[in-house]
């Protein structure tokens, strides 16, 4: 059993068709800037009829293996965080793995919607401390199939990417998963749904596609819970760590809403320049903005050992967590 693990490969990837905020807003009707003003995008990135899930999945592992620059037979475990899989059955974890040419690793979807990532990560660091074998977790979502046109709120909001992790058995205590805190609400789990498709509303020949669309029926509410529990839960992980803010070098948001993470930030007493932003290129991805975001960074400015993260989500469910990661 190994004392820890770490990271050794990140990896991201985003459709070609980017799109800006214009496009949107005299869709919507709404004044130019309204977007960028009330969320913090000015561009998302969006599939073409021809991308998969599975496809956008396996890049961002693919560059993540890459990166980590180890033998892809070593990998044990895929864990694939995605609310938007090829199909709703078979899970597409087996074959993200499948093509990745990973040999025998389990695969499993995981399905935990914005903080889809958090759990993964933490149940990947199980395993590889458990059996002593790396992981690949990837996070992948193409929201924009998903998302209803005419509805504001959202449409304004979702975009399409992956991102990817490679983590491996480590006896460095420092390093890896050094507190972690999940947590979920489900007096509130109607604020953000698609309403058709499950076994309680079937798809049927009647059924009205609006159903089958993403909606958030309360905008407000979930800006504020979303605050709250990001909050909580990253009070929490630190606490476990036995760590207080200042000693964070990076904090690496779900990047929701920049209201929503700059308000945490300022909970937290986090100052600004530490947190890591994507939202304004890349738009909200769901589970996949946080290794995105933090593929990106480590592009723009590499992570060097033993600088301390905090990761936070929150999302549909409610569900949400926060841990601190050492590098």
């Amino acid at each position: 059993m190994s004392r820890s693990s770490c990271i050794l490969g990140f990896g991201h990837h985003a459709p070609a068709r980017k799109v800006e905020n214009p496009e949107i807003e005299d869709r919507l009707g709404l004044e130019p800037g309204w977007i960028e003003r009330r969320t913090g995008i000015r561009s998302r990135f969006w599939a073409a009829d021809e991308d998969t899930l599975s496809g956008l999945a396996a890049l961002a592992g693919d560059m993540a293996l890459a990166n980590a620059g180890i033998d892809r037979r070593e990998i044990g475990l895929l864990l694939l965080a995605t609310s938007t899989p090829d199909h709703l059955l078979p899970p597409s974890a087996p074959l993200v793995a499948h093509r990745l040419e990973l040999g025998r690793s389990g695969a499993i979807d995981l399905t935990g919607a914005c903080a889809g990532f958090i759990y993964a990560l933490v149940f990947a660091d199980g395993f590889t401390r458990l059996h002593g074998k790396a992981s690949l977790v990837i996070a992948a979502n193409i929201l924009s199939r998903r998302i209803n046109p005419a509805e504001r709120a959202s449409a304004v909001l979702f975009a399409d990417a992956a991102g990817a992790v490679v983590i491996g058995p480590c006896d460095d205590p420092d390093r890896g998963i050094l507190g972690a805190s999940v947590d979920s609400d489900g007096s509130r789990y109607g604020l953000i749904q698609i309403p058709a498709g499950g076994s309680n509303t079937p798809f049927h020949g009647d059924l009205d596609l609006e159903q089958t669309r993403m909606t958030i029926t309360d905008g407000r509410e979930v800006f504020a819970k979303a605050v709250e529990m990001m909050t909580a839960c990253s009070q929490d992980a630190l606490t476990a760590a036995r760590m207080r803010p200042q000693d964070i070098d990076r904090f690496v948001p779900h990047q929701a809403n920049a209201r929503i993470f700059d308000a945490v930030g300022r909970n937290l007493n986090i100052a600004g320049h530490a947190i890591v932003k994507t939202i304004a290129e890349y738009g909200n991805s769901s589970a996949a903005t946080i290794p995105l975001s933090l593929s990106l960074a480590h592009q723009t400015e590499p992570f060097r050992q033993g600088e301390k993260m905090l990761l936070a989500a929150a999302g549909a469910g409610l569900t949400g967590g926060a841990l601190i990661l050492g590098i």
